[in-house]
């Protein structure tokens, strides 16, 4: 009778699916918090009450604070604690420097890859984003705008890109946040915008940074008061600001 050794079965190679740490849950609460106004610019990171809020204990709440320094969202001061960042006047343009670098770079990555859908989907962006500039709603109009620069860093397939985007999104709007004048945004959507999708659907790289230049100078001027021609939309005063609740941990086990 013949004998039958067992071949050697060859392990399936499992990738673990990485999961959101708690600092990474508490990171991204505070990042969202931060860009809808719920923290507001200049407000006190108290680690005692923000604990107990976001129903977290007070270490990992503090390395995600620390996290958010780094980024430049939290400001610690000796003496004073933890604060959410305020973006003057005078930082603004730098801001908008950084978003001309990393967004240029995002448009000739399209250009490249060449890729219809991409069009697409930013020219859908971009009628959401003139459909609710009809409209007498800041933050919304704001939210369409910013969603359409995420988009199209989001679009250029770089990973590096898509993650100083997504810092520098905050940080705008950190930026319109902290004029004294109050949360505002411009009425009307400039031309710039059609003028950056004609540039990305003919190929043309150049076109394309000039039109974000053009329209990342407007935003400047208006922002430091260069510009008070431009017809905005205001956040009314007695606006109830978005509350801060606990995370829900369900989801993520």
């Amino acid at each position: 009778m013949a004998s039958h050794t067992p071949r050697a079965v060859t392990p399936i190679s499992m990738v673990r699916v990485a999961r959101p740490s708690t600092v990474d849950l508490i990171t991204a609460e505070l990042r969202k918090a931060i860009y809808t106004g719920a923290l507001p610019v200049g407000s006190p990171i108290g680690e005692v009450e923000m604990s107990s809020q976001l129903g977290v204990s007070r270490s990992p709440l503090r390395e995600s604070t620390q996290r958010l320094v780094q980024e430049g969202l939290l400001t610690a001061s000796p003496g004073r604690g933890m604060r959410v960042s305020v973006i003057g006047p005078e930082h603004v343009a730098d801001v908008y420097d950084a978003r001309l670098a990393v967004e240029a770079q995002a448009a000739r990555l399209i250009i490249r890859g060449g890729a219809p859908s991409v069009l697409e989907h930013l020219e859908n962006a971009y009628r959401e984003l003139v459909e609710l500039s009809e409209s007498t709603d800041a933050r919304a109009i704001g939210d369409a705008d910013l969603d359409f620069h995420r988009l199209l860093v989001d679009s250029a397939g770089s990973r590096r890109l898509s993650h100083y985007m997504s810092t520098l999104v905050i940080e705008t709007r950190v930026a319109s946040l902290s004029d004294p004048n109050g949360y505002t945004v411009r009425r009307s959507v400039s031309e710039t915008y059609r003028q950056l999708l004609d540039a990305l659907a003919a190929g043309d790289a150049a076109a394309a940074f000039s039109a974000l230049e053009r329209q990342f100078a407007e935003a400047v001027a208006r922002l430091t008061g260069q510009d008070e021609s431009v017809d905005t939309v205001e956040t009314p005063e007695d606006e109830e600001p978005p509350s801060i609740g606990p995370i829900d941990f369900a989801d993520e086990r």
